[in-house]
């Protein structure tokens, strides 16, 4: 089942059969912040937590039959993302499960929120938000959590203008062997 997400985009649940698909978008995602690093450990990140408690949205551009539209989303860096899906989303929006360790109330997590380059600044992003927003209202949550890595301007100015607000910092230490 699909439903209009903006004018010319549509979202639609994904399934257990997207597992693979699903790595990508995450490979991706930390790929356009960290490109030097190699992400292959993320399946095991999707082997672990992706399930039916999990749920998956996938955007589909409606401009599919459009060369130009189509010739758009598979310049540049992207082109072998997307070639390697007969017809690929544009963006995937995952949630997960968390519990508040202040008031110990379930709530949505977002592992991820991921709209390709070509389709970036169209409110995609905002409109997965608040789909997302609506969809954790309606099954009882009371809030949304999220991270979001410091280096990532336009994420962090979109979740600010969206409301959400800084709750703890996640802090690390990287340890050496040697002493």
């Amino acid at each position: 089942m699909s439903e209009q997400l903006l004018p010319g985009y549509i979202i639609r649940r994904g399934s257990a059969l997207d597992r693979s698909l699903l790595l990508k978008f995450m490979q991706r995602t930390y790929q356009d912040i960290f490109p030097n690093e190699d992400f292959s450990h993320l399946e095991q990140t999707v082997k672990q937590y992706f399930s039916s408690d999990t749920p998956l949205w996938w955007i589909d551009f409606l401009g599919e039959g459009d060369q130009e539209s189509r010739g758009a989303r598979e310049q540049g860096s992207n082109k072998e993302f997307l070639s390697s899906v007969p017809h690929p989303p544009i963006a995937c929006l995952w949630v997960g499960n968390a519990i508040d360790q202040v008031h110990g109330n379930r709530h949505a997590h977002i592992f991820i929120l991921y709209v390709v380059p070509e389709h970036r600044r169209r409110g995609i992003g905002r409109a997965l938000m608040r789909y997302v927003e609506n969809w954790a209202i309606q099954r009882g949550d009371r809030q949304i959590g999220l991270q979001v890595f410091q280096s990532n301007k336009p994420a962090l100015n979109l979740y600010n203008q969206l409301g959400y607000q800084t709750q703890s910092l996640w802090m690390v230490k990287f340890l050496s062997a040697e002493k």
